[in-house]
C-alpha cells in the first residue's frame, strides 16, 4: 500500500499569518518544524494502519519547507518546484493507493485562515463548474481521474468543513479553529501530532483504489482583483473573458484544467506590480 501526502503550509499547526510562511522569515524558520510534524505524524499513522510506503510531496510556495531530517527515515520526499501537477504531483503514475491533503486550507475568497486559491493574493475567486473552489476541491477532482480516494485532510476547521464537500469520506483534523485570515485559536503540536496520527491510522481502511472517474468538462472561473490580471491570463491557449475582472475555460479532464489553471497563475502572478498589484 502506497499513500502519497500533499504538504502545504498554510493549514499546518501554529500558521496563521503570511511571516510564518513566508520562506526565509525568522517565523517560517520556527513554522517549518511544526509543519514538519504535522507531515510526519500523518506518515506515522499510516504505517501505523499498514502502510508499505508514504510519499510526501511538497507543496507549498517553493516547494522546499519540509525538514526532511525530522521526518521518518521510511519516509519519502519530493521537494522542489516545476512538477507536471503541481501539488499533486506523483499520483499520475499509477502506483498510489490512497492521497492525504496536510496543511491544507479554504479557497480565494473564503473565511479560513490564509484562504487563498494558489495564489496568496490577486485572484479573489475560483470556481469550477459554478461550485467555489479550493485548492482541495482542484486537487481532488484531478486524483479522482486516477482512481485514488482522499482519505485524510488537514487544516482549520474551516478546511475541514470545505473537505466534506469533496471527499466526505475522509478523516479530517482540525488544528486550529478560525478566528480571522490571520488569527486563530491554536492546539499544540503534541496534540495535533496525536490527532493526526491517530486519524491517518484510522484512514488506512480507505486506502482502496477506484474506478477512474471521469467527469469532465470542467470549466474553471477565475476572478481578479484588478482588470489587467483578467487581461493577462488570456494571454493562455483556450482562456478568454469572462466578465468583469474575469475569465474562463473549459477543460475535457481536471488533468487539463490544473495544467491550464497553473499556467494562468504563473501569468497572473508576473504581472502584479509590486504597489499597485
Amino acid at each position: 500500500m502506497k499513500i502519497l501526502i500533499s504538504a502545504d503550509m498554510e493549514g499546518a499547526t501554529g500558521v496563521t499569518w503570511p511571516g510564518d510562511v513566508l520562506p526565509g522569515t525568522p517565523q517560517w524558520e520556527r513554522c517549518r518544524s511544526m509543519f514538519t510534524s504535522d507531515v510526519n505524524a500523518a506518515a506515522l499513522g499510516f504505517y501505523d494502519g499498514g502502510a508499505d510506503e508514504v510519499l510526501v510531496n511538497e507543496a507549498h510556495w517553493s516547494m522546499r519547507n519540509l525538514l526532511l531530517e525530522q521526518l521518518d527515515d521510511r519516509v519519502q520526499m519530493l521537494t522542489g518546484r516545476h512538477k507536471s501537477l503541481s501539488m499533486v504531483e506523483g499520483i499520475q503514475h499509477g502506483d498510489v493507493d490512497a492521497i492525504a491533503f496536510v496543511g491544507y486550507h479554504t479557497g480565494a475568497g473564503a473565511e479560513g485562515v490564509l484562504a487563498h486559491t494558489y495564489l496568496a493574493n490577486s485572484i479573489t475567486g475560483v470556481w469550477l463548474n459554478g461550485v467555489r473552489a479550493s485548492e482541495g476541491l482542484l486537487n481532488a477532482h484531478v486524483v479522482a481521474e486516477y482512481g485514488v480516494p482522499v482519505v485524510l485532510v488537514t487544516g482549520d476547521d474551516l478546511t475541514c468543513v470545505d473537505a466534506e464537500g469533496y471527499a466526505p469520506r475522509a478523516r479530517k483534523v482540525a488544528v486550529k479553529d478560525y478566528v480571522s485570515r490571520y488569527a486563530a485559536v491554536c492546539r499544540t503540536p503534541a496534540r495535533t501530532a496525536a490527532d493526526i496520527r491517530a486519524a491517518a491510522e484510522d484512514a488506512t481502511a480507505l486506502a482502496v483504489r477506484h474506478t477512474p472517474v471521469e467527469g469532465g468538462p470542467f470549466t474553471v472561473e477565475l476572478e481578479f482583483d484588478a482588470e489587467h490580471l483578467a487581461q493577462a491570463a488570456t494571454v493562455v491557449p483556450g482562456v478568454a473573458p469572462g466578465g468583469e475582472r474575469r475569465v474562463a475555460y473549459t477543460s475535457a479532464t481536471m488533468y487539463e484544467g490544473i495544467r491550464t489553471f497553473k499556467a494562468v497563475t504563473t501569468i497572473v502572478s508576473s504581472a502584479v506590480e509590486e504597489q499597485y498589484g
